[in-house]
């Protein structure tokens, strides 16, 4: 039957505007093969509930079964596909920006501050993946090629995606062992990043889940590479014959301060030292120490600070801050 027609000046039924929406979700699930995802791209179970899938990036058209990458803070926005809202497209919610040495990004943001990393800024925290896989994920299997003996099978597409992942792991980024087992938790860092100042206390920071719900947190320590002198040469003698003093301490102990605080003790820290010619001094060896420092009319508070045991003369020298300074090209 009909529906009786509409007179003018009359709105149309409620009856009348209701869509039928298309079914995106279909059980059982039949599953095709896991999709191997772009570095930065996240493999997730699609919104049926059935399929490993990659989801859905920035711009991209989403549904219900096709879902935006939760990872990166994005959701699908129907706002545009009134008022059947079946298609929408992937945005990132409205959050917080970051700062990466001293230039501040948008949320959802992508940036290279590194010729070896593409980087994003989800809510205030920064995630980034290589620009690149090593040739060594291919070359090995051309050498296989190169040489193939009756009934030896040449790399196929898993081959491939083991070799790859294999390098992809070797690459200095992901250099996180020895991994080790405390408590359930299999406990991983990234480097302490270089100290934020090149003379007097500074600061360092590391992500780590080294703590009692066993998730991934930004830890900070100070550090103290120099003191700040004036004339570093007319306190460090170098002996003679030599180019470089590697470390150096002052005459007496003294208390650090730090945000118009000072610590409760005197120390003797081990600086690291000079050099006559081009090379700069940075520290090889060091161990975590907690200082205590007490405010005026303000209490006391604890920070952890890296102890500096040894340093190395070398000549690639960083810029204080340099979260990239140790990623080198395999």
């Amino acid at each position: 039957s009909h529906s009786p027609p509409v007179k003018p000046g009359e709105k149309p039924s409620e009856t009348r505007e209701v869509h039928q929406r298309k079914e995106v979700c279909h059980w059982p699930c039949r599953c095709p093969p896991v999709p191997t995802c772009t570095p930065g791209v996240s493999l997730v179970k699609d919104g049926c509930g059935c399929c490993k899938v990659c989801a859905k990036q920035s711009g991209e058209t989403c549904n219900e079964a096709d879902i935006c990458d939760p990872h990166k803070g994005l959701y699908c926005n129907y706002s545009e596909d009134e008022p059947r809202y079946e298609t929408g497209v992937c945005a990132y919610l409205v959050a917080v920006g970051c700062e990466l040495n001293g230039v501040y990004y948008l949320n959802g943001q992508t940036f290279q501050p590194n010729p070896l990393y593409k980087c994003l800024c989800i809510s205030g925290a920064i995630g980034c993946t290589p620009v690149f896989t090593p040739r060594l994920a291919v070359s090995a299997c051309a050498r296989v090629r190169g040489r193939k003996k009756p009934g030896q099978s040449i790399c196929g597409p898993g081959q491939h995606k083991q070799l790859q992942s294999t390098n992809y792991r070797l690459m200095s980024a992901y250099r996180s062992l020895p991994l080790v087992l405390k408590n359930k938790c299999l406990v991983q860092a990234t480097p302490w990043t270089p100290c934020s100042r090149t003379c007097g206390i500074g600061m360092s920071s590391r992500v780590t889940n080294e703590n009692r719900k066993c998730e991934m947190k930004k830890e900070k320590r100070l550090c103290f590479i120099q003191p700040c002198l004036t004339n570093m040469l007319k306190t460090i003698k170098i002996p003679k014959g030599k180019t470089c003093q590697p470390t150096f301490q002052l005459p007496t102990a003294e208390k650090i301060f730090f945000s118009g605080c000072s610590t409760t003790q005197s120390y003797k820290l081990t600086f690291c030292g000079v050099c006559l010619d081009k090379r700069c001094c940075i520290p090889n060896k060091s161990k975590m120490i907690t200082v205590q420092f007490e405010c005026p009319n303000e209490g006391f508070f604890k920070w952890k600070m890296m102890w500096i045991t040894s340093c190395v003369c070398q000549r690639t020298c960083s810029a204080p801050g340099d979260l990239f300074s140790e990623l080198k090209v395999l």
